[in-house]
């Protein structure tokens, strides 16, 4: 249960929502024709691959403490 609740937290980080706030913006511009799918594919791409890449850091710097 506390590893659920640790979870959950981490999910409400402002990062996480900033990322999901860019995802969704640039879906709803491709749905509505505002910009092309090759233009949201290389961003929402871009996005996820710095998030996980902060988040694949940070695991790494508190298994090196």
């Amino acid at each position: 249960m506390n590893t659920l609740l640790k979870n959950i937290a981490n999910l409400i980080k402002v990062k996480t929502i900033v990322t999901i706030i860019i995802l969704w913006v640039f879906a709803e511009l491709a749905l509505r024709g505002d910009i092309s799918a090759d233009n949201v594919t290389i961003i929402v791409s871009s996005v996820i691959a710095f998030y996980f890449g902060t988040q694949h850091e940070k695991k790494i710097e508190k298994k090196e403490e």
